[in-house]
């Protein structure tokens, strides 16, 4: 049996595809297999992909006709024979001992999951930072239902490697739905929840590009594709309610911070639709008596019944209060940005990396 399954979801990447396949061709755990998803490119992936297939064995490409994101996982985890799954997004790039160590660390712990930080990374001024989100864990293994709090993590499927038969034995997939987007939201739920031993590192070896303009999360369009995601981990949860009732108040929480991220990017013209989809799916957990005192008193108690009983109201005051702020915010960063963590110490003036340590 291979030792990892590296999938490599393609779609319009020309500009990063060979830099992404370099870094995977070149890791230090040679016993892996690459497997390439080509979700229908229109550009020059094909052809980049073909040339790195007849130089490397180990690269086995599908071709599909365009169906999304959430196909072409599905396509690559079933065509997957390796021990460990690991993914590695076609506009990012890894580190050379980035499997090799997650494999050898799995390996000692038997674990179902290793989960790794990563490095945001800008293709303009060759800068990374440390993102220093798995501090609190490092070093630990635990599971979800031990520590719900995991379950509130960024979903950042690429910075980890998972066992093959956690996810097949448990018929994990992703969202299928075309053009959608956040379909690594569900996904990342459900193996952090049913997984028994996960072990977090502070090491980081995945560089995240953030400046593809191209990407997914940048098309603000696409942004009510997230409900669809809470959607799924809603229907997960009744089907597993002892993670259900250790999980909902993290899970709630998760939820709110993931749509208090989209309404800050989300176009305009759709935020309206946003909220009051948001405001039915909370009325629903209201309502279940689902909402806790410990969602309230992180979020506030006010604020929610706002959400939920005058949508419209709510929106108003975010547009006047909290958008306004954010884009006050924006303006001094990019004069002068200051950012300190376990991780990293970061120092920007005008725009320009003056200190950058991590």
């Amino acid at each position: 049996m291979t030792k990892v399954s590296v999938i490599v979801p393609v779609f319009n990447v020309e500009a990063y595809l060979g830099e992404c396949l370099e870094s995977i061709v070149k890791q230090t755990l040679k016993d892996i297999e690459i497997v390439c998803v080509n979700d229908g490119s229109t550009d020059g992936s094909v052809e980049i992909l073909n040339e790195y297939a007849q130089k490397d064995s180990r690269i086995k490409v599908i071709n599909k006709q365009n169906s999304g994101y959430g196909d072409s996982m599905n396509k690559g985890i079933e065509a997957a024979t390796g021990e460990y799954i690991g993914i590695v997004e076609a506009d990012d790039f890894a580190d050379p001992g980035m499997f090799e160590n997650l494999y050898n660390i799995a390996k000692e712990n038997d674990c179902d999951i290793v989960k790794s930080d990563w490095f945001n990374f800008w293709t303009r001024d060759n800068i990374k930072e440390k993102n220093g989100r798995v501090n609190d864990f490092n070093g630990a293994i635990i599971n979800a239902l031990q520590h719900p709090e995991i379950l509130t993590l960024q979903p950042t499927l690429w910075s980890a490697i998972y066992k093959r038969d956690l996810i097949k034995n448990n018929g994990i997939n992703f969202l299928t739905t075309p053009g959608a987007s956040y379909q690594d939201t569900s996904f990342s739920f459900k193996v952090l929840a049913l997984a028994k031993k996960i072990k977090f590192i502070n090491n980081a070896y995945l560089y995240y590009r953030q400046d593809n303009v191209n990407s997914s999360i940048n098309n603000p369009a696409k942004a009510l594709y997230v409900c669809e995601e809470y959607d799924e981990i809603d229907k997960f949860l009744r089907e597993h309610k002892d993670i259900k009732e250790r999980a909902i108040t993290q899970k709630l929480i998760a939820q709110y911070k993931a749509y208090r991220w989209t309404m800050r990017r989300i176009a305009p013209e759709y935020r309206k639709d946003f909220v009051m989809r948001v405001s039915q799916q909370f009325l629903q957990y209201n309502n279940n008596k689902e909402l806790t005192k410990e969602f309230f008193n992180k979020y506030g108690k006010n604020k929610i019944g706002c959400l939920i009983n005058s949508p419209e109201q709510f929106l108003i005051n975010y547009e006047k209060n909290v958008l306004k702020k954010e884009k006050w915010k924006n303006i001094r960063r990019n004069i002068f940005s200051v950012k300190i963590n376990k991780s990293r110490v970061s120092v920007k003036i005008f725009g320009k990396q003056i200190i950058n340590m991590g």
